[in-house]
């Protein structure tokens, strides 16, 4: 895609302005970096179009693949030009939360994305020590309804099978009310009382949920209070 003008936003749009390019760099700069990461983050792109999505990011500069030492396949690494992008995307990020959230629909809800969002969100030193398994049920999807975070040694892993391990805290709710929550659309109070959603687990970590999983970054545009 070639635009032919010597602008600056021209010819940065010929490298990062096809379809699903800004969303593989939100992933890479969030801290996805193996192509199923990738893919579960993005949700519904195909294998073969990611692939040449980060083929055209590599040959651009933006990012560095590299192979996992001791391990099979790559790993994809953002450049200091990626790096770079990171205040521009959070400012995109802004503008949507003022102006394109009203264009939300049922399809936009992906679990896939969410899980992963909630596994950067968790803050492993505010958790006891030791390992700590949550589980989420969401009753609004019915394949990839079932998911485990297990945070073991600052490490913060994801299970879509049952890892046959201790559940810790439980979360019960929908894709949509957790997205609600996360976003600061709504809050665990709110919905834990309109019946939206259940957290079981000791009092110590579900009382304040926002201790040791932090909301969305850009949460605060629509902080709700109670």
């Amino acid at each position: 895609m070639e635009y032919g003008q010597f602008c600056p936003i021209a010819k940065a749009s010929e490298i990062i302005g096809e379809k699903w390019t800004l969303l593989i760099i939100r992933e890479l700069l969030m801290g996805s970096r193996r192509f199923s990461e990738l893919q579960r983050g993005l949700g519904t792109i195909s294998p073969t179009l990611l692939t040449r999505r980060l083929l055209h990011l590599e040959d651009h500069g933006l990012i560095m693949k590299r192979r996992i030492a001791g391990q099979k396949g790559f790993e994809y690494l953002p450049t200091e030009s990626c790096r770079g992008l990171l205040p521009i995307l959070l400012s995109i990020g802004d503008w949507g939360m003022h102006w394109a959230r009203s264009n939300l629909t049922s399809k936009d809800y992906d679990v896939g994305l969410l899980i992963t969002n909630l596994q950067r969100s968790i803050l492993p030193e505010k958790l006891p020590t030791g390992e700590i398994v949550i589980h989420f049920k969401f009753s609004d999807v019915e394949e990839r309804s079932t998911w485990w975070l297990i945070v073991q040694s600052g490490v913060v892993d994801i299970c879509d099978r049952d890892p046959g391990k201790d559940v810790d805290i439980y979360f019960t709710t929908t894709v949509k009310t957790m997205v609600d929550v996360w976003m600061g659309d709504s809050s665990y109070h709110r919905a834990i009382t309109a019946e939206e959603m259940t957290i079981i687990g000791p009092s110590s970590l579900t009382r304040n949920v926002s201790n040791w999983m932090k909301p969305s970054v850009f949460s605060g545009a629509n902080t709700i209070t109670g």
